[in-house]
């Protein structure tokens, strides 16, 4: 493991928060565990930040933009231009985040990785490993070092934040052909073939779908990445936005905030996080699954249980977005009334 990512301080869980989190959802006035993944998901973060006293009342979504060489294979129904198109209208609170974000009273962040170009729109940060990766099916997308340097950038850009004093991040992406790079690392990790895990992205045809498939199995062939070396993995057939999304993930636990994780792009970068460092998910809210076919399988494999199931694939953390209201709703009713308040006698829990 490399040096870096070895010597990060992951932040254990508080068992005795979780359990008063958990003790607290059961005094309040209703019938026991009938919140079922949203209580759940209160416990975790209690757990995580040593209190159950939960405020995510600041929240911020953290969208990493970059380009990926592979879309030189026609796995895209548009080209990499779009990808700093979109960055711009994140950063200038026009994209569907920002629309989405300001419902869910959340901000939200565009940060370059590793674009083509860096497009010169106030308020887009620029954290450029380089200039987009290079194409997977012709060798590797970057090297071990440039991957290191993007998880830094995340694990960073988590302190940074939390000092800012938000209590609750979103893991959002914004890149053309991501989906391509991140069906590759789920092949990789799994032993699975394009065929079960590639899916259409942001809506590819047939003959499409098909190319995309292809490119994956080549960049496989090609790369040979050792699924028991994520590091290697994510150098191989990975990309930067990748790589920055799974050091986010690695410093939610580091600095103890709560990380939610959106869709397929998303899900990759916290199962490579924990195959680097399996402590870290403990950081890890799952909000949706993705119609993406990857991501119900690594959703699985990591034992994240996701609150929602509509066929979402839009990304920049959309799905994620979607997560933080009802997260509000059911704080609302963990702060509220009491059985003692009622001068009820408490609910027991019941074997099942």
């Amino acid at each position: 493991m490399d040096s870096y990512i070895a010597s990060l301080r992951m932040a254990p869980e508080d068992e005795e928060a979780a359990r008063r989190a958990r003790d607290r959802w059961n005094a309040v006035a209703k019938p026991i565990g009938s919140l079922g993944l949203l209580e759940d998901a209160v416990v975790r973060i209690a757990g995580l930040v040593g209190t159950e006293r939960v405020d995510i009342s600041r929240r911020c979504a953290v969208v990493f933009c970059a380009d990926n060489g592979v879309v030189a294979q026609g796995v895209t129904q548009c080209g990499s231009e779009v990808s700093a198109i979109v960055a711009g209208s994140i950063a200038r609170g026009t994209s569907s985040i920002c629309r989405m974000g300001a419902v869910a009273d959340l901000d939200w962040l565009a940060v370059d990785v590793g674009l083509l170009e860096h497009p010169n729109v106030e308020g887009l940060v620029s954290r450029r490993v380089r200039a987009g990766t290079f194409d997977i099916t012709r060798g590797p997308a970057m090297t071990r070092q440039q991957a290191v340097q993007a998880m830094r950038v995340g694990v960073d850009l988590v302190g940074e934040l939390a000092g800012r004093g938000n209590r609750l991040l979103v893991a959002g992406e914004m890149g053309i052909g991501n989906t391509t790079t991140a069906a590759a690392i789920a092949c990789a990790f799994t032993g699975m073939g394009p065929a079960d895990l590639v899916g259409r992205g942001a809506g590819l045809g047939e003959s499409g779908l098909a190319r995309k498939r292809e490119a994956v199995a080549e960049a496989l062939r090609v790369n040979r990445p050792d699924p028991h070396d994520a590091m290697d993995v994510i150098c191989k057939v990975g990309g930067l936005d990748i790589a920055g999304m799974c050091g986010m993930f690695l410093g939610g636990a580091v600095h103890r905030v709560p990380v939610i994780v959106d869709g397929l792009v998303s899900v990759v970068a916290a199962y490579c996080a924990c195959q680097l460092r399996p402590e870290c998910s403990n950081a890890m809210i799952a909000s949706h699954v993705s119609a993406e076919p990857a991501a119900s399988v690594l959703l699985d494999r990591l034992g994240l249980r996701p609150v929602i199931d509509a066929g979402m694939r839009l990304g920049e953390g959309t799905g994620a977005a979607c997560l933080v209201p009802l997260l509000d709703m059911a704080l609302a009713l963990y702060d509220g009334s009491t059985f003692s308040d009622y001068g009820m006698r408490a609910y027991e829990e019941r074997p099942q």
